[in-house]
């Protein structure tokens, strides 16, 4: 696996763009009055929720495995969940076999998602950094190639496209809100915008690893816990998003447990969207008063997921 953040420039991603584009869908927006979601501005929501397997992880699983074919083991990969479902499709879609290691937080709709989509689920370690350390000693093992969660340029690239679908669609907007986990996906949408319009990280207090690695100047290990954890639960952003970061990434925040929930709550309620807690982090940075637009701010915010049990939504 390359470390170099070269391969992740906005020319990379309108190449992943044009190849991943006959499988994935190009989301839509939905555009909200203040009043919908009790902001204090009109906001623009990018429903990456009702992307392919329920989240955006499907860009980038899907254009790491079109950049080079995949060997006769497959694809491995290892997951909170989100990635593992993405993976898992990606390879049936090209008719290819997956391993998918999951660690013990991961959600039961998640690994049933996997399952349905005809991949070995392998449930390994506590927290995902030990389900990655499993999925690389089996690949050694068996040749597949690993499908990295957030940690591969091929996959930063796909998660690019979010992006430059966003910037295509509404190129009014001045600040993207964007829920970071492993930081794949803000790398990519930083990767493209390249300050043209502030990206702004969100994370949970529980689980803030690129607001660790900004204050300490390197990506390091942060704490991983809360109701967010099975999707934006890694134990350090990657190495090749973080030079990103710390050019194209305006401000880092994090927002409270209760921010989430409420988040959720008023996504269901002002817009009758379904979504996980990771996919509703980024719109508690507003409801939390973590984030406030500056005067005259045309405000995006990206609902990232809705790998959801609806039966313990409340």
């Amino acid at each position: 696996m390359t470390n170099d953040n070269n391969n992740v420039t906005p020319e990379k991603i309108s190449d992943a763009a044009a190849r991943i584009a006959p499988h994935i869908h190009h989301t839509p927006l939905l555009r909200l009055p203040a009043e919908a979601l009790g902001s204090e501005i009109p906001l623009t929501l990018k429903l990456e929720c009702l992307q392919a397997t329920g989240s955006f992880k499907a860009r980038g699983a899907m254009n790491a495995m079109l950049s080079a074919p995949l060997p006769p083991a497959g694809a491995i990969a290892a997951s909170g969940g989100n990635h593992g479902v993405a993976a898992a499709w990606a390879a049936r879609q090209l008719g290819a076999k997956a391993e998918i290691f999951v660690p013990e937080l991961a959600s039961e709709a998640k690994i049933a998602r996997i399952a349905a989509e005809g991949a070995t689920v392998r449930k390994t370690g506590a927290t995902y950094d030990e389900a990655r350390q499993a999925s690389e000693a089996r690949a050694a093992e068996t040749g597949a190639r690993i499908v990295h969660a957030y940690d591969q340029p091929e996959v930063l690239c796909g998660q690019g496209t979010v992006g430059l679908e966003f910037e295509a669609d509404a190129p009014e907007l001045t600040h993207i809100l964007v829920a970071t986990g492993g930081g794949g996906l803000i790398g990519g949408i930083a990767a493209w915008y390249q300050s043209r319009c502030q990206v702004i990280s969100v994370e949970p207090e529980a689980c803030s690893t690129l607001a660790t690695a900004l204050r300490e100047g390197r990506p390091s290990p942060a704490p991983v816990g809360g109701i967010a954890a099975d999707s934006l639960g890694a134990r350090q952003v990657g190495q090749i998003m973080f030079p990103i970061a710390q050019r194209h990434v305006a401000q880092a925040i994090t927002v409270p447990e209760e921010a989430i929930a409420e988040a959720r709550r008023r996504l269901w309620d002002g817009a009758r969207l379904l979504t996980e807690p990771g996919g509703a982090t980024a719109l508690a940075a507003l409801i939390s008063g973590r984030f406030t637009p500056p005067p005259g701010a045309k405000v995006g915010v990206l609902v990232c997921g809705a790998n959801t049990d609806p039966r313990l939504f409340s």
